[in-house]
């Protein structure tokens, strides 16, 4: 493993797209946000925690490894070995220099490597005494995975790093604690590190993973083959390690008389963000965007203006990209205690008696807002088959395959491929198949807020 030294600074830019033609008396503002981060180095550059660190020292990073350990995981046997060989494949993945632990998860979370409630520091022989340590779990025991993540949470604000993250692998059901519980640990660690989740198998609640991932603003995934888990492991680690600017807000500003009516990320999934606005100030909010890399994301932005009449027009919105900083931080802080990464966009209202401009539909909004509608009636036609109301179900998969026709989002169209009988894509005429293999419906409700983005 190489060691990799401090690189430049990562560069955001922010970029609005939106028809600001209103016509007479309208009140509602669209625009897709498009936030791109570009040119930076490894984790540990300046901007991730310019109160943290001088150029070039200390590990900025830590990553905490949830396997579980519960009984079902023996069933069969090579699904616990190979889990083991993911997890190392995973600790293979590490930089030099990087923070991390395993923790084994049953009904309670037990510290696997390095124990004694520290991490550990990643290099070849740390590598090595993860490796075999990892060679102890076994399958046995429940499922409380709130436990797991309260235990990474502890072990993960032990290390004085800008990026915190986890990785939770399950096989079941969370049926060792209530959902309350659940939800509360969820809460608890939000904000505090990012966690992608995965199942593996058939045997776990889709819902349940998604919550997880959905709420550390990580990524959610089906392996349902275990075989698999090793590759995806490395790729998830690898992603983790290109990650170089943690906590990263959008913070959103408008007028007196405006109203934020919602905030989601659209691409390159559909990520509800309006309910973790947090305040900023006078007519601020921030929402939370979590780790970024060299990447690029895109935001519907919603906002009601205070109606007015043809000719007046108003700023609506102004947005910009911060990191809200701990007490006492100075470095790259201005006196309102943020890190301002320097890139803003604006949101405009003008009103118009121009038909023709004030109906046009901005080829972006209209483009994610489908994409949403997507993901909603892919969601609901899967309960209501679920419920058995078929009628209902093929009635909602018909518009999914005919909204992903129109989009051109060709992996969702091929997943519902495995779950209806296209019969006209463009009309969204389907039929239920009579049996369906159900990794493959698992597969489209894990992926169904994955989306594709808009060509510009």
């Amino acid at each position: 493993m190489a060691n990799f030294a401090k690189s430049n600074v990562p560069r955001f830019s922010v970029d609005v797209y939106q028809n600001e033609y209103l016509p007479e008396g309208g009140r509602e503002v669209n625009a897709i946000v498009t936030v791109t981060a570009t040119g930076g180095g490894t984790i540990g550059s300046a901007v991730a925690a310019p109160h943290l660190y001088a150029p070039g020292e200390g590990p900025s990073a830590a990553v905490v490894l949830m396997v579980d350990c519960s009984g079902s995981m023996d069933y069969p046997p090579t699904k616990m070995r190979n889990a083991r060989d993911a997890t190392a494949a995973a600790i293979d993945a590490l930089r030099d220099g990087v923070h991390f632990a395993v923790v084994g998860g049953t009904h309670a979370a037990k510290e696997v490597y390095p124990g004694a409630g520290r991490l550990a520091v990643a290099d070849a022989a740390t590598r090595e005494q993860a490796r075999r340590a990892l060679r102890t779990l076994s399958a046995g025991g429940g499922t409380a995975i709130g436990t797991w993540l309260k235990l990474a949470d502890r072990l993960l604000a032990s290390a004085d790093v800008a990026i915190r993250h986890g990785i939770l692998l399950t096989d079941g059901r969370n049926e060792h604690e209530s959902s309350e519980d659940l939800k509360a640990a969820l809460q608890a660690c939000a904000g505090r590190f990012t966690c992608d989740a995965r199942g593996v198998g058939t045997d776990w609640e889709v819902k349940e993973v998604t919550a997880i991932a959905s709420g550390l603003l990580g990524s959610a995934d089906i392996v349902a083959d275990p075989a698999g888990l090793a590759d995806d492991f490395t790729r998830m680690m690898e992603t983790a390690m290109g990650k170089e600017v943690a906590d990263v807000a959008l913070r959103l500003w408008t007028p007196l008389g405006a109203t934020v009516k919602f905030v989601k990320q659209v691409a390159p999934a559909v990520e509800e963000l309006t309910g973790r606005r947090t305040g900023a100030g006078p007519r601020s909010g921030d929402y939370p965007l979590g780790s970024w890399g060299d990447e690029s994301r895109d935001y519907h932005v919603c906002v009601e203006v205070p109606a007015a009449g043809v000719g007046q027009e108003m700023l609506a919105a102004r947005l910009s990209l911060v990191i809200p900083q701990p007490a006492g931080a100075s470095a790259g802080s201005g006196a309102d205690g943020v890190h301002k990464l320097g890139a803003q966009g604006l949101v405009r209202a003008v009103w118009t008696d121009d038909m023709a401009a004030s109906t046009s539909i901005n080829p972006q909004v209209a483009h994610y807002t489908g994409q949403a509608e997507l993901a909603h009636v892919i969601q609901q036609g899967l309960d209501l088959r679920k419920a058995g109301d078929f009628d209902g179900a093929t009635s909602k998969l018909g518009r999914a395959v005919q909204l992903a026709s129109v989009s051109g989002n060709a992996d969702t169209a091929k997943l519902l491929a495995k779950v209806v009988d296209v019969v006209d894509a463009t009309t969204g005429t389907v039929r239920l198949k009579a049996r369906v293999e159900e990794a493959d419906e698992m597969t489209l409700e894990t992926r169904s807020t994955k989306t594709v983005r808009v060509k510009k």
